[in-house]
């Protein structure tokens, strides 16, 4: 089960013109905890905002929708929301939070869940969590290196930056394109990510990313009671525009197939590590 435990998968947008107009595809988290925020579903989200460097991430606390739609857009490289949980919990007074992450981050919070030593009185305040696809990230200074080393672009410049169709592409606010082919960026990844079997973030509430939809659009997996609950109500409110994903092109061969890969590429370097005495052992617990 390289796609872990779900109960419904589609590909989807927003339907609201304000949060798509600067989305990174579908404005799937965006939307999401705008709904939640505003039906009670949430009180505050853990976000990804821009810290005091351009494309630099940095985690808050968005409590109104504005708040929420200043994070909107993806950071490629780390940011530490996880380290946000009691600051959100206690700093702010939040009873139901909902948090966006990488697959790793996920798999953090759920073991905080099962495990709350250092997060006590934490696990059950966790309202929403949004998981997103990731096949790697990178540190801030490799991001740098690839925008103004190697797309020659300064980083200020950039309005987003996206990983598809084989390619790392950074868009310019001038209108400048460039896009790098992927094996420029293989040595620029986190070393961290090559232990992790997960691409499709199997332990959030829902996950998404926009491999396997149309330009635009995301796929979006439904996996918990918790998730299908809210996202049933969103799309009765009328959040969403949906489309059955077997109606779509790539659909979920892509994804597949990119998260064998992920799975496949990393299980060699895990035995590579574990050849010498790291890792050893570790496996992939969603197949």
């Amino acid at each position: 089960m390289v796609l872990g435990k779900y109960k419904t998968v589609v590909s989807a947008r927003s339907t609201d013109k304000e949060i798509l107009e600067k989305s990174q595809d579908g404005g799937i988290v965006t939307q999401l905890f705008v709904f939640a925020l505003e039906n009670g579903y949430i009180d505050g989200a853990i976000v990804t905002g821009i810290g005091d460097r351009p494309w630099k991430p940095r985690p808050y606390i968005a409590t109104t929708k504005e708040e929420i739609l200043a994070a909107r857009g993806t950071k490629y490289n780390i940011s530490p929301n996880i380290s946000w949980i009691k600051e959100a919990t206690r700093s702010f007074g939040l009873d139901k939070v909902g948090i966006v992450g990488t697959p790793c981050q996920m798999q953090a919070i759920r073991k905080g869940q099962l495990y709350p030593i250092g997060l006590r009185e934490v696990p059950d305040k966790i309202a929403l969590a949004i998981g997103i696809f990731c096949m790697e990230n990178f540190p801030y200074k490799s991001i740098q290196q690839l925008v103004e080393d190697h797309a020659g672009q300064k980083m200020q410049a950039v309005k987003k930056m996206e990983i598809g169709k084989g390619k790392f592409w950074v868009y310019t606010e001038r209108g400048n394109v460039v896009s790098l082919p992927l094996k420029i960026t293989h040595k620029y990844e986190q070393p961290g990510c090559h232990v992790c079997l997960d691409y499709v973030a199997n332990l959030g509430d829902i996950s998404t990313g926009s491999v396997g939809s149309p330009d635009g659009w995301s796929t979006v997996f439904i996996r918990t009671k918790k998730g299908e609950e809210i996202w049933n109500r969103a799309i009765a409110a009328g959040c969403f525009e949906t489309t059955p994903i077997d109606q779509v092109k790539p659909g979920l061969e892509l994804v597949t197939k990119l998260a064998n890969e992920k799975i496949t590429k990393n299980k060699k370097y895990i035995e590579e590590r574990a050849s010498y005495g790291v890792n050893k052992g570790l496996r992939n617990p969603y197949i």
